[in-house]
């Protein structure tokens, strides 16, 4: 019986166990793991990663805004200039506008003509569409043409049969729809819980056609094609080998984003990771430009905001450029990502290129990778913890941890991204049940060994160990208590007419039956001694009344004993008889014997008196003696007969014994 509540506790602990895990897997992924995978990515992005000088980020900023008071009706007159700077002067490889057409109109009587016109120049302009699944906001009249003229080549499309939410793209003007040749969405992808930036989305599925992102559509051109391929785990790209990870969601395909440092120049931290250059020096130099004048400009003054600095348009040459806008104040477009909480959004677009064109994809670890971490993490912390003492535990828990972090480290560096906050909170929770339970279960043990023990020694003689298990050792005090002694009479002869097996059986029943009744009077069994049994009233149970107690005790083994003999002798077992001598007085108790071994009892002269008293009943076929001390405390409740001047072994003087005939069990 024991065993199996061994079993089942085991089993509801290991079981409990595995629902806690599950419950807080669930909570990390939920509430923790994006906050994880910001730090897992600054981590990954802080390791001398710099981005690609091949890119560059030109930004419509505040000091754009204050000289050329940019988002006024003469906001496409300038890109207008700026787009003529690249197109007439600097010949870039790829320019992506990451600024919608959504303000354009054809109603506008300056600017909206001379940007359609000049956009319409640009075979290496890429602009930002923003697909829509609000029906309301649509015009659906072009979007077969949109579809006709922009939609990716897929040559092989494992996700087409799946839903989509997208509906279509924001309306522009039909002019400027077929002025630009080419079109690349600027949807953000923003982590539902946290609003991190974590995932760029590189595809955008509009009804039964797909769409580039601004990034990933500068990527096919950059290498002249338009061919991809959507495997269930992998955006394929044939012609460069490219293979991008991704997730699918109602018609997006996003993959995690992989940062770098941010720039410097001198001792301040620029807003960029790649080299950048405010709009108001290339207009500036536009303007410079179409006057005659020819700038020199060193590259590293690329992200210098001198505002005497002209740029060279040579500079720009076969480059990849980023258009975009970071001010100040509502309404700007900037993002909060593992890097930065105003994240540009030009810097993001940027980013998201340079990962295409460096092939280094960050990629989710697989689920039999975060499984492993998860075990390797866990089980080493619960074996650790069982064993370990406190301190020494906790030391190879955080050793146990700072290898784990290199290992996601590791992993990081390599494109691996793990979800490794969840190991990191599934270890605490198994600390804090490795701990629980290791407690739980010493407490079961030192339950069970006390019950053990308390089957040799006295139920209430262990208590007081484990109360005081801290003081314990040799020594004890001197008290007043009740000795009882009992004897079965004629056991010798009896033990040699009849098996040890049987003679065992008999004793045990017969000790089983008396050992309820010592407990009922507060006595304490302090040793079986072969048939013998001798018991301790007063200590360590304390009890005024333990003379009274002890007899009545004595009392009740006796009509005990008649009520077995009867059964025995129906049963064909021998007759048999006990004497009881009890004595009250004072007696040294406590531990005695090495510091490696002791023993809980009595001594003293009052235990010897006891034992002799009890060997009287012998002599005067009695079954019940006391000693006149005892006497003394039951008087009122006894029927006794006084056995006179008897000398008992040891003694010198002849002292008076008395035969209890019947004690009042009530008094």
């Amino acid at each position: 019986m024991e065993k199996l509540k061994n079993k089942l506790f085991y089993l509801y602990s290991f079981l409990f166990y595995l629902l806690l895990i599950l419950i807080f897997i669930l909570i990390s992924d939920k509430f923790i793991k994006p906050h994880a995978n910001s730090l897992l990515l600054s981590k990954i992005t802080s390791n001398g990663i710099f981005a690609n000088n091949d890119i560059i980020e030109v930004v419509f900023d505040d000091n754009t805004h204050q000289k050329y008071n940019w988002r006024n009706d003469s906001e496409k007159l300038i890109i207008t200039d700026l787009l003529d700077y690249f197109y007439t002067y600097a010949k870039p490889k790829i320019v992506g506008l990451d600024i919608t057409y959504i303000s354009v109109r054809d109603d506008e009587k300056n600017s909206a003509p001379k940007f359609v016109k000049q956009v319409s120049k640009m075979d290496k302009l890429v602009s930002g569409f923003v697909p829509e699944e609000d029906f309301d906001r649509l015009d659906t009249r072009f979007i077969e043409s949109f579809k006709r003229n922009h939609a990716l080549s897929v040559t092989s499309d494992a996700r087409k049969n799946s839903r989509t939410k997208l509906n279509g793209v924001l309306d522009y003007s039909d002019n400027l729809i077929k002025s630009t040749k080419h079109f690349g969405s600027v949807k953000i992808q923003k982590d539902k819980t946290s609003d991190f930036v974590f995932d760029t989305i590189n595809i955008v599925k509009i009804k039964d056609a797909y769409y580039p992102s601004l990034s990933f559509k500068m990527y096919l051109m950059s290498n002249n094609t338009n061919e991809v391929v959507i495997e269930n785990d992998y955006i394929y790209v044939p012609k460069t080998g490219l293979k991008i990870p991704y997730t699918y969601e109602n018609g997006i395909f996003s993959s995690p984003i992989r940062y770098y440092k941010f720039m410097w120049y001198g001792d301040a931290k620029l807003d960029y990771s790649h080299n950048s250059v405010s709009a108001f020096r290339l207009l500036d130099t536009y303007k410079a430009l179409k006057k005659g004048l020819t700038p020199t400009t060193a590259p590293e003054l690329y992200n210098t905001e001198r505002a005497d600095a002209l740029i060279d348009p040579a500079l720009f040459e076969n480059k990849i450029i980023f258009i975009g806008e970071n001010i100040s104040g509502p309404g700007a477009d900037v993002l909060r990502s593992p890097m930065y909480t105003r994240h540009p959004g030009v810097d993001i677009q940027a980013t998201v290129y340079d990962n295409l064109e460096s092939q280094f994809m960050l990629k989710d670890a697989s689920l039999f990778v975060n499984i492993l971490l998860l075990f390797l993490l866990c089980i080493p912390a619960f074996i650790t913890i069982l064993r370990a003492r406190f301190i020494k535990g906790l030391i190879l828990l955080v050793g146990m941890d700072f290898v784990y972090i290199i290992a996601v480290a590791i992993l990081g560096l390599n494109g691996y991204i793990t979800a490794y906050a969840t190991p990191l909170v599934c270890q605490f929770v198994t600390a804090v049940f490795a701990y629980t339970f290791k407690f739980l279960n010493e407490s079961r043990n030192k339950e069970q060994i006390k019950n053990a023990m308390g089957k040799y020694l006295s139920q209430d003689v262990m208590q007081n160990v484990v109360k005081d298990i801290e003081n314990l050792g040799l020594g004890g005090k001197r008290a007043v208590v009740t000795v009882l002694f009992s004897d079965i009479r004629g056991f010798t002869s009896m033990s040699e007419k009849m098996p040890a097996d049987e003679v065992s059986k008999i004793l045990n029943e017969y000790f089983a039956e008396m050992e309820p009744i010592i407990r009922k009077y507060n006595g304490v069994i302090n040793k079986f001694i072969g048939d013998a049994i001798m018991v301790i009233f007063g200590e360590p149970i304390q009890d005024i009344n333990h003379p009274k107690n002890a007899v009545k005790c004595a009392y009740e083994m006796l009509k005990k004993v008649n009520y077995l003999r009867e059964k025995w002798l129906e049963q064909g077992r021998p007759r048999f008889e006990i004497g009881v001598g009890i004595n009250t007085g004072e007696v040294f108790i406590g531990n005695i014997g090495t510091e490696n071994r002791m023993e809980y009892t009595v001594i003293g002269d009052s235990v010897n008196l006891a034992s002799r008293i009890e060997g009287y009943n012998k002599v005067y076929k009695t079954n019940l003696l006391v000693s006149s001390t005892t006497y003394n405390y039951i008087a009122d409740c006894a029927d006794v007969i006084k056995i006179k001047e008897v000398q008992i072994r040891g003694k010198s003087k002849k002292m008076d014994i008395y035969e209890v005939l019947r004690i009042d069990l009530e008094k």
